[in-house]
C-alpha cells in the first residue's frame, strides 16, 4: 500500500517517519538535501581524479582515470543520510539534459565517492567496511542488483526465495538473517501449499519481467515464460531468483526509501480492514515456520519484532570472515558476533534479552534517536531499562556487589560491561556491541582481543586483569590460551591486541586506546596508519593517534587513500606516494 496510507489514521507517525534518517535511506537528487559539495572540486586518488559537478538540480562526478581515460556520471539516487552519503548513477555522454546515457539505462551504477559528515570529507566507496585496497576510482556494482533490498520497501515474499529453497539457492539480494546465525538459532522457511507458491512466483516473475506500466521486457519474457511452465517448485525458485537479480528496479518498490511495509506486514489487509493488524511475522497460505527441530517455533511478539529490525542489520555482504567470540561468519555453529555497524539486529538475537526486549526498547522506530536519550542509556541513570527484569540489581548495594564498580559511576552503568563500546560505526568511533553477555564470557576471553575491560582500563596488563577478574568474580581461563592471544601475561592488553589482533581488534584496541588518550600506544597506533591492510582499520588509527596526541592529522594517512580532501576547489590536498599492499579480492562487497 506504501506509507501514504497510513497517514489517515497514523499522521503523526508518518510525518515523523517522512524525516527519519531510515526513510530517507535512499533519495532522489532533484528533491533531497544533500550535504556532499558538488561545487566544481576535483578530489584525488591513487593517480586517478573525480570533479563534483552540478548544474542546476542535477549532480555529476566526472572520473579521469591516471591513463586520461574519463568517464561521467549523472547522480540518480543518494544513499544514506545520518553518517554519510553515497551514490548511484548512470554514465552519460555529457551535462546536457539529453544527453546520451551510455549503456544499459536501467544499469545504475555504484559510483566510487562517499562523503562522510563526521571528517566533511570524501573516502573511497567500500572503505566502510572491511576491504583490503582498491586500485584507483572505479564505479562499481550494478546498485539496483546489490543493495536496493534493505534501502527501499520492496514485498517480503521476494526476501523469502532463498530461504524457501534451502540449501543450494543461488545468492541475489533478498535473504533471511538465518543464513548468517549459528545453526541452533535458525528457523526453517518451509512451503506447505506448493500450488499456491507457483502461482505466487509466477505473478510476482511476470510483474519483474515487465515494463513500468508497458508490455514485457523482450530480453526477459522467455525466461519467465520457461520459468512458468517449470513445475518444480525449487527450480522454479531458483529461476526466480535469477529474474529478480538482472530485472528488480526501482519500478518495483513498494516506496523509495524504507516505508511502513519493511517492517509491518499485511498493510493491505490492514487498509481494507483495521481490525485486521499487521504482523511482524511473515504469513502465507503457503508458509509455515519452524525451529530446526521440526517443532513450532513458537518465537515471542519481541524475538518477530527484532528479526524484523535483523532482515536488513545482520551486515550481509560482508566479505571479512572473523566476528566476535573468535569465530568465522563462513562457518554457522562458529559464528559470533559482528564487528561493524549494521549488524546490531542479527548480533541481539545471538544474545539472551531478546525473548523478551525488542530493539525499540531503545531506539526510536518512527523517527531518529535523541543524542540524549541514547546518552542517558550508557549511564546509570539508564539502568531502568534491564532492572525491569533484572530487579535484584536495581538497588545499589546489590549492583556494587554485581558490578564491583561505584553504582552512581561510569562503571556502575549495565551497558558499560554488556555492550562494551568495541563495534566499528560510520563515522570513526566505535560504537556498541549488541550481542548481550558478559565481559567474564570464557567465549570473550579466550577467544577476542583485548579483553573487554581494557576498553576502560587502558592501562591494565594481562596477568593483571586477569587477577582482577578472579579475585572479583571466580573466574579462571586457560594460560595457554591467553599466551596464544597477547604473547605474555606482562603485556599491556590494548598494545598487545596492536601488535597482534585480527584487524577488527586492531580497531577497537585503538579506538580504546584514543578515547582513554593512553599515550604509550601512540607510537603502535602510529604505525597502523600505513602497515595495516584494511583502509577502515587505518581511519581508526588516525582518529585514534589524534585523540591521543590532540593534534588533528593531514586527511592523507601516507597512501592516498585517506579522507580526500573536501576543501573548496583550487584548494586540493596532493597526494601521497602510496604504500603497498595485497590487491583486495574483486568480490568484496560494501555494505
Amino acid at each position: 500500500m506504501g506509507s501514504a496510507a497510513c497517514t489517515p489514521c497514523h499522521a503523526e507517525v508518518v510525518a515523523a517517519w517522512r524525516r527519519s534518517p531510515m526513510h530517507q535511506m535512499t533519495r532522489l537528487p532533484e528533491s533531497a538535501e544533500i550535504r556532499a559539495p558538488f561545487d566544481g572540486r576535483e578530489i584525488q586518488f591513487k593517480g586517478d581524479r573525480a570533479r563534483l559537478e552540478r548544474l542546476g538540480d542535477e549532480r555529476f562526478i566526472r572520473v579521469v582515470s591516471k591513463d586520461q581515460t574519463e568517464h561521467l556520471y549523472r547522480v540518480t539516487r543518494v544513499i544514506g543520510g545520518r553518517h554519510r552519503e553515497d551514490f548511484a548513477g548512470v554514465e552519460v555522454a555529457s551535462t546536457e539534459p539529453s544527453a546520451t546515457v551510455m549503456g544499459d539505462p536501467h544499469a545504475e551504477l555504484i559510483l566510487p565517492l562517499s562523503y562522510v559528515f563526521e571528517s566533511a570529507s570524501f573516502r573511497l566507496k567500500g572503505y566502510s567496511v572491511m576491504v583490503g585496497e582498491r586500485p584507483g576510482l572505479r564505479a562499481g556494482g550494478v546498485w539496483n542488483q546489490t543493495c536496493i533490498f534493505c534501502h527501499n520497501t520492496v514485498p517480503y515474499f521476494d526476501d523469502l526465495w532463498g530461504a524457501l529453497h534451502g540449501a543450494g539457492a543461488p545468492r541475489y539480494q533478498g535473504e533471511v538473517v538465518d543464513r548468517v546465525l549459528p545453526r541452533g538459532r535458525q528457523l526453517a522457511y518451509t512451503f506447505t501449499d506448493e500450488s499456491s507458491l507457483l502461482r505466487e512466483l509466477d505473478d510476482e516473475m511476470s510483474l519483474l519481467a515487465r515494463a513500468p506500466g508497458g508490455p514485457p521486457r523482450p530480453s526477459t519474457w522467455p525466461a519467465v515464460e520457461a520459468a512458468i511452465r517449470d513445475s518444480d517448485p525449487r527450480s522454479k525458485l531458483r529461476q526466480a531468483m535469477g529474474i529478480s537479480s538482472a530485472r528488480f528496479g526501482p519500478e518495483h518498490f513498494v516506496e523509495i526509501g524504507i516505508g511502513c511495509e519493511a517492517c509491518h506486514g499485511g498493510s493491505r489487509e490492514h487498509v481494507d480492514d483495521p481490525r485486521v493488524h499487521p504482523t511482524f511475522e511473515p504469513r502465507a497460505a503457503f508458509l509455515e515456520i519452524d525451529a530446526p527441530s521440526g517443532e513450532k517455533a513458537g518465537l515471542s511478539a519481541a524475538e518477530w519484532q527484532n528479526r524484523a529490525c535483523a532482515r536488513c542489520h545482520q551486515v550481509l555482504f560482508s566479505r571479512y570472515s572473523r566476528t566476535w567470540e573468535g569465530g568465522s561468519r563462513r562457518v554457522p555453529e562458529e559464528a559470533g558476533g559482528s564487528h561493524i555497524t549494521s549488524g546490531e539486529g542479527r548480533d541481539f538475537l545471538l544474545g539472551g534479552c531478546a525473548r523478551a526486549m525488542t530493539c525499540t526498547t531503545c531506539h526510536d522506530p518512527h523517527g531518529e534517536d535523541r543524542k540524549e536519550s541514547l546518552a542517558r542509556l550508557s549511564t546509570p541513570a539508564g539502568n531502568g531499562v534491564c532492572t525491569k527484569c533484572h530487579s535484584s540489581f536495581a538497588d545499589a548495594a546489590a549492583l556494587r556487589a554485581h558490578a564491583h564498580h561505584e553504582p552512581g559511576g561510569a562503571g556502575g552503568a549495565c551497558v558499560a560491561c554488556h555492550m562494551p563500546r568495541k563495534n566499528m560505526g560510520l563515522g570513526y568511533a566505535l560504537t556498541r556491541y549488541h550481542r548481550i553477555g558478559s565481559p567474564t564470557d570464557v567465549a570473550r576471553i579466550e577467544g577476542d582481543r583485548p579483553m573487554e575491560c581494557a576498553l576502560c582500563h587502558a592501562d591494565k596488563t594481562v596477568g593483571a586483569m586477569l587477577a582482577d577478574i578472579s579475585r572479583l568474580w571466580g573466574r579462571h581461563y586457560d594460560p595457554a590460551a591467553m599466551l596464544r592471544l597477547y604473547g605474555s601475561l606482562d603485556a599491556n592488553v590494548l598494545m598487545a591486541t596492536i601488535a597482534r589482533g585480527h584487524a577488527h581488534e586492531q580497531a577497537a584496541a585503538m579506538g580504546a586506546a584514543g578515547e582513554q588518550r593512553f599515550q604509550p600506544a601512540a607510537q603502535a597506533v602510529a604505525r597502523q596508519m600505513t602497515a595495516n591492510t584494511y583502509p577502515l582499520v587505518r581511519y581508526y588509527a588516525a582518529a585514534a593517534l589524534a585523540a591521543i596526541t590532540g593534534k588533528p592529522l593531514p586527511a592523507q594517512l601516507g597512501d592516498g587513500d585517506g579522507d580526500l580532501g573536501a576543501g573548496p576547489p583550487g584548494n586540493e590536498r596532493p597526494v601521497s606516494r602510496p604504500v603497498q599492499h595485497p590487491a583486495s579480492d574483486p568480490r568484496d562487497d560494501d555494505d
